[in-house]
């Protein structure tokens, strides 16, 4: 009852900031944006944000190397792809990370791997999302007023402020009291602990998936740039690197149907800074919400060809074997 209550609710938030952007704004204008897309400009975005799922597996991955539980790039970049199609087709918006977490533990993955490399995969894009906001804030402030910009400052700092130390606790839950470790909940969250300190305690574990989420961010980046010039809108791809990582990042916070909504107000204000209409910005939003969705749905026949194997496995796990094989012998 509490997951569909939840469900009910961020579902309740996606429709009415649709209902709310969309009573404000005119309709016929956002029509005429969307009869008037560039439809080859708009095949090369799909390409482009296609993409994502391979930066996503080798960004998974990564985080799985660091951890001593490496597989192929390419089994890492389909399960990924699997997962990414059940974000959007189960309700939730988020249900396609267990999906995952469950495909590679069939796969052999350790149990403890199969679950924090997701968790802590999630956490390094996260920290990329704020990274580059900060970095892009000199780029940003100039478009606001002086009283928007000090508020804008103080939110990316407070922003920054609870990634890090939010990190930080998550990488100290291994502290808990020794008389609580006998709660399995407990172990599990010690577990998750240790192996954050893993993947962020070094620079040279570190580095790697947060590189392929910063990657991940700028293609996200040039995919809208793509898909703005499509609907014919006055915008620099240095004004999407600029922008998108905002709407990204307000998307992170799990309110809303797969960022229904929260996307589209997040785009029309901050494309307004560069002087976007408000019925441009909602048409870019709203194509880019259905390219994710398009290029999201392959995905389930990459599930259904891999759990079809009359093995009672899938080719999958061969590669893993070999992999791992050839990983203890070198």
């Amino acid at each position: 009852m509490k997951k569909w209550l939840a469900i009910v609710i961020k579902a309740a938030i996606s429709g009415g900031l649709i209902w709310y952007l969309v009573s404000n704004v005119d309709m016929a204008s956002v029509g005429a944006h969307i009869a008037t897309v560039d439809l080859g400009l708009l095949l090369l975005s799909c390409a482009v944000l296609t993409l994502q799922f391979l930066i996503g597996g080798y960004r998974w991955n990564s985080v799985l190397t660091a951890l001593g539980t490496p597989m192929t790039n390419w089994l890492a970049s389909r399960l990924f792809y699997v997962g990414m199609f059940f974000n959007q087709a189960l309700p939730g918006g988020t249900g396609g990370d267990g999906v995952r977490m469950y495909l590679s533990f069939k796969r052999d993955l350790p149990p403890r791997s199969a679950i924090n490399s997701v968790i802590i995969e999630r956490v390094a894009t996260v920290l990329a999302l704020v990274l580059l906001v900060d970095l892009t804030q000199p780029l940003f402030i100039p478009h606001l007023s002086p009283d928007i910009a000090r508020v804008s400052l103080s939110a990316a700092a407070s922003i920054t402020a609870v990634a890090v130390v939010g990190t930080l606790l998550v990488a100290m839950l291994d502290r808990l009291p020794e008389g609580l470790r006998k709660w399995r909940v407990i172990r599990g969250l010690g577990n998750l602990g240790a192996d954050t300190r893993r993947v962020f305690g070094s620079l040279g574990a570190a580095l790697p998936p947060l590189l392929w989420s910063v990657a991940g961010h700028l293609n996200v980046s040039l995919s809208c740039y793509i898909l703005s010039q499509a609907l014919g809108l006055e915008v620099t791809l240095l004004d999407c690197v600029v922008l998108i990582p905002p709407v990204l990042l307000v998307m992170a916070v799990p309110i809303s149907i797969g960022g229904w909504g929260v996307r589209e107000g997040a785009m029309v204000w901050m494309f307004a800074l560069v002087g976007v209409e408000q019925d441009a910005a909602l048409a870019l939003s709203l194509f880019f919400g259905v390219v994710a969705l398009a290029i999201s749905m392959p995905g389930g026949i990459v599930w259904m060809m891999m759990r079809g194997d009359a093995r009672g496995g899938t080719l999958a796990e061969a590669d893993l074997a070999s992999f791992r094989n050839d990983h203890e012998n070198a």
